[in-house]
């Protein structure tokens, strides 16, 4: 991973938690508040273009181990999300724990899991 990479990724975990902090604390106009809330998604972005970047460079088992731990990570992903689609059609989940704020925070987790499983097989 690039140093790039690792800034970019420290970049928008800070000014997402920033950003949260600051529209859970305040209120501003809603221009604002818009402005704000996106305000991660550039970090993100740059963060985003460095990983492809660098998967292009890597050798091709490294490649090959992304793409599995990719196609473990985003079926389950989509159970994820189905589920809790479906069990929110028979008892309130609470927006405290289970919005969008919190559930996308799982997806990384997937990924590493799915990285943990491509990993295994080739050593």
């Amino acid at each position: 991973m690039s140093k790039r990479t690792i800034l970019s990724a420290l970049m928008w975990i800070l000014l997402y938690v920033v950003s949260r902090g600051i529209l859970e604390k305040y209120t501003f106009d809603a221009w604002l508040e818009i402005a704000i809330a996106v305000a991660p998604v550039i970090p993100f972005t740059f963060f985003l273009i460095c990983t492809i970047k660098g998967i292009s460079e890597m050798d091709e088992l490294q490649r090959l181990v992304q793409l599995k731990a990719l196609g473990i990570a985003f079926p389950l992903t989509m159970l994820l999300v189905m589920l809790l689609g479906s069990l929110e059609l028979v008892m309130p989940l609470s927006p405290d724990n289970w919005s969008y704020r919190h559930v996308w925070q799982y997806f990384p987790l997937l990924y590493f899991f799915g990285l943990a499983i491509s990993w295994k097989r080739y050593q």
